[in-house]
């Protein structure tokens, strides 16, 4: 029988700060959500209705990005004031504080081991640091502009950044070298983001656009128009299976990758959408906004079990060398183009709530934008030969796309070999060249 969807849900809504939420990130424990805003704190959010949010203070100006470390123990934190903090997230909020740039720091994140972290600002520079001692390794100077996000690749080998030039980058982090340029957006880069395979990246714009890049191929997959004005920020689900995106038009978008088009549209913030963020298991996504709010949402309607999926993204994490990608990493099923999502209905709501958080029970605006049932074939309307048919091509599919992975990697290690021959050919002919 066809899956029952149900719409998304709002099951939280914290207030606090005193200006636009620039930023939200979950603890990996799910006890935590943090967020940060133009009024220069970081507020620690526990989902325990009984313990009281966190206000940090420390930074000296508005502070733009959050991050959570793998383990949960730490959250980086940048700002205007052109530092960053490291921070113990609880009722103490110690931190250690760096000059890391010498402009506004726009962007934090930590690889996926919690060693590295790397910062983008508005000097035009990427920088990465030890997480301990925070000691400076190196920057990365190819963009012409402000950088405004800059992202590691689930595995820690790649980086993505997005920036005021218009361009989204694909860097090596062992060369330190930038891969290949995207050009196609027509506004300054707001947000960027590695899919949880790492296969793939996403980017939304002052163009109002959010864009989907295979980096293997470096080819535009899919392309979203449904946004109305800048897209500020952007979350993919941890199965990759879904996307959401935060926008000046005041919704939220969620998009349905694999079907290449607009899943849902809500409608919670009175003013600009300018922070989102799914939380990692995906049960859960919050967004913040120009209104001072932050809202936390239940996902709903996604009740397949992804902890499969989520194994494999953590095994590519973890193996020694690069994982190839499969059939089913992103591309759409169809290509055509995303629907238009439909005139909203509804009056606006008003929230209002304590520090401690407790539940309000307001009528969200939420546009579906697909019917709330899945549109799959029921097993029993099948005939039993056309079912073990089609059986029987999914198991071919897997054998050769298994396949194809294997040939991949072998030439991968061709090529690396073959480079590595020439490299040493180069040097023994400057070594043996006779001398005139």
């Amino acid at each position: 029988m066809a899956t029952v969807l149900e719409d998304p849900s709002l099951e939280r809504h914290f207030k606090g700060h005193r200006d636009t939420v620039c930023s939200l990130d979950f603890n990996p424990n799910m006890k935590q959500l943090a967020s940060v805003s133009m009024d220069s704190c970081l507020m620690v959010w526990n989902f325990k209705p009984q313990m009281r949010a966190y206000r940090f203070v420390g930074h000296k100006d508005a502070v733009m990005d959050v991050k959570f470390s793998p383990s949960g123990h730490l959250v980086a934190s940048a700002s205007r004031d052109k530092t960053v903090r490291l921070w113990i997230p609880t009722v103490k909020g110690e931190s250690t504080v760096f000059k890391a740039h010498t402009a506004t720091v726009r962007s934090v994140d930590f690889t996926y081991d919690g060693q590295t972290l790397i910062t983008a600002s508005d000097d035009k520079t990427i920088k990465l640091w030890t997480c301990h001692r925070q000691k400076f390794l190196y920057s990365l100077n190819q963009h012409s502009n402000w950088v405004r996000s800059a992202k590691f690749s689930p595995d820690g080998r790649l980086i993505v950044s997005g920036s005021d030039d218009k361009t989204v980058k694909i860097w090596d982090r062992n060369s330190k070298e930038c891969i290949h340029t995207f050009y196609e957006h027509g506004g300054f880069v707001n947000h960027v983001e590695f899919h949880p395979s790492g296969t793939c990246i996403a980017s939304a714009g002052t163009d109002s656009t959010v864009k989907v890049w295979d980096i293997r191929m470096n080819k535009l997959l899919q392309h979203y128009t449904a946004h109305s004005a800048a897209v500020n920020s952007l979350s993919f689900h941890a199965s990759g299976n879904y996307l959401i995106s935060g926008s000046d038009d005041s919704t939220l978008k969620v998009f349905d990758l694999l079907e290449g088009r607009l899943f849902y549209t809500l409608h919670g913030h009175q003013g600009p959408c300018t922070a989102v963020a799914f939380s990692k298991s995906g049960e859960y996504f919050a967004s913040g906004g120009s209104d001072e709010q932050v809202l936390v949402w239940k996902t709903n309607f996604d009740q397949l079990d992804f902890s499969e999926v989520l194994q494999s993204h953590k095994n590519r994490q973890e193996e020694p060398t690069p994982s190839e990608p499969t059939v089913s990493d992103i591309p759409p099923r169809v290509t055509r183009k995303p629907t238009k999502p439909k005139s909203p209905r509804g009056n606006g709501v008003t929230f209002e709530m304590d520090m401690m958080g407790s539940e309000p029970e307001p009528t969200i605006r939420t546009t579906k934008d697909r019917p709330a049932t899945t549109q799959q074939l029921e097993p029993q309307s099948l005939p039993p030969q056309l079912g073990k048919t089609l059986e029987q091509i999914v198991g071919q599919l897997d054998v050769l796309t298994q396949t194809v992975s294997l040939l991949e990697q072998r030439l991968t290690m061709t090529e690396n070999k073959l480079r590595e021959c020439l490299d040493n050919q180069q040097r023994l002919t400057l070594q043996v060249r006779p001398s005139d």
